[in-house]
């Protein structure tokens, strides 16, 4: 673990921030005698949300790893825990406090990817009274202002035109100038629910020893909620560990990844994704080499993967990642309070104790509370599904996603929470919103089949609360969405119904809706 330094004349300050672990920073080249870094644990972070524990000592065990890391290279550096009695607890007492005991002349920072430190390292580096500066973090392969710009003047951002541009720009997956296989989007593939008919990879975990950080974290009275094995933290904590999940992904889940990216199964709660989403966010690993690993490896494998396979993971890095950081560049801070459904119900408990009789939500949640991860679907299809039908607040959806997952950072989970799974942007983001009945949860899992509810009712005891609510949604809110092309058909499909089931279908909703709490 990092060692504190005694800094013995005025140096540049420079801070580095728990998601900025990145070692191929060119601040990092070379050590130099001027400057000094400062990296630091504080309770702030710990409170602007209610985390998920192996979030913390995952964060935490990292930057410790990496201001290792650092001083081994030769930089000087000055490490405050959290349990450091003269640690001030934010960055600003931190870093005046540093500032006047040691004499440093110049406060250097990287660009914050959440607009809460953004503006907040802002304020502090104008308050100073020394000169301060600020440099690109050296890890996205667009400006954070770029989604804006691209889409500048229009109502609607989409994804796929972005999508395109970037291809062409990075020069993946391209030939002549046009896409290879002669598509730019090879989703309509890649959604094949799992048949069982190739095994699924067991997956790479790392068995890191946390255990002094857990007691601290609960020494200090450290608000968490989830489980932990502090003995066996199964998340990279490191580059050589994030590469290492690279490879493994890139050999074992790569190969099935694009065809079953969307399925479920109570067989596996990571299947064939590849769990980068942690060394990625914290920048120990780089988009691109992510990329261009993928890319390659549809040849050097010994058996050729498919271009589906491959494509739709390289959509997920090059295309989705850097357009929701954009998208949350260009509309922040009015992206955090929108509503446009006007939604206001509080998270059922079932969110916290996975205690409920719906058994996707239950595995989903579960798998949550146990490993701080789900994937895209799981967060999309299943739990972001039943709060956009039950008509929760989305504050309470974003604290919830934002708080639970190892890989939430604010940049990336308020576009996928608030904009594509709760629509509360109102299409800005996605054309539609991502509503579903148990028909689609039924047609991508095997979930339904050991569920209490009945898929296939729309009404009843046992009636299947996505169905009924799903129903009720669209009834709620028609005249907001109604003239949506994407789902004009649904609304045609419930004019049709018998009065009698659309009576009945709306009676058991609303009997749903009083007793969330009991689902």
């Amino acid at each position: 673990m990092p060692e504190p330094i005694n800094v013995s004349q005025p140096k540049i300050l420079r801070l580095i921030l728990g998601d900025q672990l990145n070692e191929l920073h060119s601040w990092f080249s070379r050590p130099d005698p001027n400057i000094c870094y400062v990296m630091m644990e504080v309770l702030q972070e710990t409170r602007y949300v209610l985390h998920h524990i192996q979030k913390v000592a995952a964060f935490f065990a990292s930057m410790r790893f990496f201001a290792q890391r650092l001083q081994e290279r030769g930089h000087s550096l000055i490490y405050i825990y959290l349990d450091d009695p003269e640690n001030e607890q934010t960055f600003e007492g931190n870093i005046a406090r540093l500032i006047s005991a040691y004499g440093f002349n110049r406060f250097e920072y990287l660009w914050p990817d959440e607009y809460r430190l953004d503006v907040q390292l802002k304020e502090l580096a104008a308050n100073l009274l020394i000169p301060s500066a600020v440099y690109d973090t050296e890890h996205f392969l667009t400006d954070r202002l770029a989604v804006k710009g691209f889409f500048e003047g229009k109502q609607r951002f989409r994804m796929e035109l972005y999508y395109r541009a970037m291809r062409k720009r990075y020069d993946i997956l391209m030939k002549d100038g046009s896409p290879m296989g002669g598509r730019w989007n090879f989703d309509v593939n890649n959604r094949q629910r799992y048949d069982r008919k190739v095994p699924i990879p067991q997956p790479l975990f790392f068995n890191n020893d946390v255990t002094s950080i857990v007691r601290m974290i609960e020494r200090m009275g450290v608000a968490t909620f989830g489980t932990i094995d502090p003995k066996n933290l199964i998340w990279p904590l490191t580059r050589a560990q994030g590469l290492a999940l690279l490879h493994a992904f890139l050999e074992q889940g790569l190969p099935y990844f694009g065809t079953y990216q969307d399925s479920m199964t109570e067989l596996s709660w990571s299947l064939f994704h590849s769990r980068l989403s942690f060394p990625l966010n914290t920048k120990m690993i780089n988009p691109l080499e992510v990329i261009h690993g993928a890319v390659q490896a549809m040849s050097k494998q010994k058996k050729e993967i498919s271009i589906n396979e491959v494509e739709g993971f390289v959509r997920q890095i090059l295309g989705w990642r850097e357009y929701v950081r954009g998208v949350y560049w260009a509309l922040m801070p009015k992206f955090a309070s929108m509503n446009f459904f006007n939604h206001s119900s509080m998270l059922p408990h079932y969110y916290w104790d996975a205690n409920t009789k719906m058994n996707c939500m239950r595995i989903s949640i579960k798998q949550s509370l146990e490993h701080a991860y789900a994937h895209h679907i799981q967060r999309l299809m299943v739990t972001g599904n039943f709060a956009l039908l039950a008509g929760v607040h989305p504050d309470a959806v974003d604290a919830w996603y934002l708080g639970v997952y190892v890989d939430a950072i604010q940049w990336v989970e308020l576009p996928n929470t608030r904009g594509m799974s709760q629509f509360a942007d109102g299409g800005i983001l996605a054309s539609k919103p991502y509503a579903s009945s148990a028909r689609y949860i039924h047609s991508m899992s095997d979930y339904c089949s050991k569920c209490y509810y009945q898929n296939s009712q729309r009404y009843g005891q046992r009636a299947c609360p996505f169905t009924c609510l799903y129903w009720d949604f669209l009834v709620r809110h028609q005249t907001l969405l109604q003239t949506n092309p994407r789902i004009a058909m649904m609304y045609r499909v419930w004019n049709n119904m018998p009065r009698s089931d659309k009576d009945r279908i709306l009676k058991q909703a609303f009997v749903q809706k009083q007793h969330l709490d009991e689902l």
